[in-house]
């Protein structure tokens, strides 16, 4: 089993076991949103001692739990799942996905960059048909997928670009796969 050394922050116990299937690492609960100033504690510490990756739901929930968490640890990396990873029976959540995706997962795990410089703007995803175009929701939800950053509207999408530092060279290997991809289909 593959060891992390960075301590894994899910949302329940359930979530728990299913990262435990995946790979060796300490991991801490929030225990939904509901989590308080003792958790934050536990985390700030936790932080002085290993790095934090943020790996919650590919939900609302998760969502909000993510943005929460990144506001109060900004140098946290962050692990995504998408949401068909992640789904059983409808039910979306880290505890549905496969180990093998969980290790893809944390292994792609990014921190956002303390100093967002801008690289990408609106033309590189509307010339690239990841916005304003006919399938754009699906092509942005394949190359979201590619590069780990979790899906979002083309707003999020150009935000995550930007803060997570995401070379030219992964944005283009990401859109030749889709290519790809749609060359085959």
């Amino acid at each position: 089993m593959i060891h992390i050394d960075d301590i894994i922050v899910v949302e329940g116990k359930d979530d728990i076991a299913a990262v435990k299937r995946a790979v060796d690492c300490e991991i801490i609960a929030t225990h939904g949103f509901g989590y308080g100033k003792r958790l934050l504690k536990i985390l700030e510490e936790a932080s002085k001692r290993k790095n934090l990756i943020i790996f919650t739901d590919s939900d609302y929930m998760g969502s909000q739990i993510r943005k929460d968490l990144a506001r109060h640890f900004p140098k946290a990396k962050h692990a995504y799942l998408s949401q068909e990873k992640s789904n059983r029976d409808g039910d979306i959540g880290v505890e549905n996905a496969s180990p093998k995706d969980i290790l893809e997962a944390l292994k792609n795990a990014r921190a956002q960059k303390s100093e967002k410089k801008i690289s990408y703007n609106l033309y590189d995803l509307r010339d690239n048909n990841l916005i304003d175009g006919e399938n754009s929701s699906e092509r942005r939800k394949k190359f979201c997928d590619i590069l780990s950053i979790g899906y979002g509207n083309g707003k999020s999408l150009l935000n995550k670009l930007n803060a997570y530092d995401i070379s030219r060279d992964e944005f283009q290997k990401a859109l030749d796969k889709i290519i790809k991809d749609e060359n085959n289909g």
